[in-house]
């Protein structure tokens, strides 16, 4: 549905909105929000509502110049959690400066303008999510534990599936925000499940894996257990992934191009070592790749094997599918440069290499992710220079903790 600004300003008055939850992510990909009352909302459409960039990981490159949160209106939301008298409402945020220019650390409008320029050169691109996550108990004082919320496997059924209704629940939650989930079900692990979402635009797919993962927090948290998203919420045992399938289609054409997935995936094959510090930006993201059917290897298949892209090549089904990200990263960023990839691969008019014969592996560690960023042009061509030191130096300072604390 297409807002104008009457039209959500009309919605706020009908439907006695009192709260504006403003959102936006930092940049590690959590995230944020700063509530105004719903009668400074028309004020915020013009001027912006200020942030204190200082006090926000990754915003430091703003070197202490005034940020202002610039609400998009076709976000708008009602978040269901919430009262139903005095209702409160959620819109996701651009950030710019005072002088209306776009804040270089924004990764919503990083997406937004790789996305547009991919348009502008012909093609379309579309994105879903399989999210997985897992539901812990809490102690007596209300503190996670580490004893999963059930010992279930994959698909199984109530009553060993004990999560069956809070997933009913977050799905119905969803949907109330105008968001429609397409399956979800008990995954392999012990309290672990995974939700699935229909492809959509890169922007509101990634807006919609930020909303699933608020929702589901929420949620969990009404029905007195602990989620965790982490990749390796516990040893020795399944982790928590994401699967993102991607499909890029000719500008104004419904039909898949098979030989344009081709071009697109082997793009992304060719780089992927180079911007995992993006699709697994934790420890452990490392410590679940290559454990329990989770590929490291850099290969691909049209069948389901433990390969890191899978390409459809029924035209039933839609695009490609990356296997290896997990739901600690930023989803701005991740579909991003994936857009970027892929259009190089169709650029170049790249080939696949033999099904299940690739490239290289994925980084065993954080360190090695840092590196192969560090050295990447292609990244130092897609994103600012600023922004990238950033990461670089965020990245750096979990991998020295990391190490400390096993030294100590």
């Amino acid at each position: 549905m297409i807002y104008s600004e009457r039209e959500i300003l009309q919605y706020i008055q009908e439907n006695d909105v009192k709260f504006v939850k403003l959102a936006f992510c930092d940049g590690n990909g959590h995230l944020k929000n700063l509530s105004i009352l719903a009668s400074e909302l028309e004020g915020a459409f013009s001027k912006g509502i200020r942030i204190a960039a200082k006090k926000i990981k990754g915003f430091s490159m703003a070197e202490g110049r005034d940020l202002f949160l610039f609400p998009d209106i076709q976000t708008m939301t009602p978040l269901p959690w919430r009262p139903q008298e005095g209702r409160v409402i959620r819109m996701f945020c651009y950030i710019r400066y005072a002088d209306g220019t776009a804040f270089e650390g924004d990764s919503r409008y990083f997406l937004k303008h790789i996305a547009k320029k991919a348009i502008q050169q012909g093609y379309r691109f579309r994105f879903g999510t399989s999210c997985e996550f897992m539901l812990f108990l809490l102690d007596d004082t209300g503190k996670p534990t580490q004893i999963p919320h059930d010992n279930a496997g994959y698909c199984d059924t109530a009553p060993e599936d004990k999560g069956e209704n809070l997933r009913r629940d977050i799905c119905l939650t969803l949907e109330q925000m105008g968001i429609r989930p397409i399956s979800s079900h008990h995954e392999s692990a012990a309290g672990q499940h995974e939700i699935d979402f229909d492809a959509a635009s890169a922007l509101k797919a990634a807006d919609t894996f930020l909303s699933f993962k608020s929702t589901v927090r929420s949620v969990s948290h009404a029905h007195g257990v602990h989620v965790s998203f982490a990749p390796k919420p516990l040893p020795q045992t399944f982790g928590n992934g994401m699967h993102i399938t991607m499909t890029v289609y000719h500008e104004n054409q419904e039909q898949i191009d098979y030989i344009l997935q081709q071009q697109a995936t082997a793009g992304i094959m060719r780089r992927i070592r180079e911007f995992a510090l993006f699709t697994n930006t934790a420890v452990s993201s490392y410590e679940r790749l290559g454990e329990f059917s989770v590929p490291r290897a850099v290969t691909w298949s049209n069948r389901e094997e433990e390969q890191l892209f899978r390409l459809y090549e029924n035209p039933a089904e839609e695009g490609m599918t990356l296997r290896a990200a997990d739901c600690a990263c930023n989803p701005y960023y991740v579909f991003g440069l994936m857009i970027c990839a892929a259009m190089e691969g169709i650029s170049e008019n790249l080939s696949l290499p033999a099904e299940n014969a690739g490239y290289e592996e994925l980084p065993h560690n954080l360190c090695e992710a840092i590196d192969c960023a560090e050295t990447s042009n292609f990244l130092k061509e897609t994103i600012s220079s600023a922004v990238l030191h950033e990461i670089l130096q965020n990245r750096r300072e979990q991998w020295t903790e990391h190490i400390s604390g096993n030294q100590s």
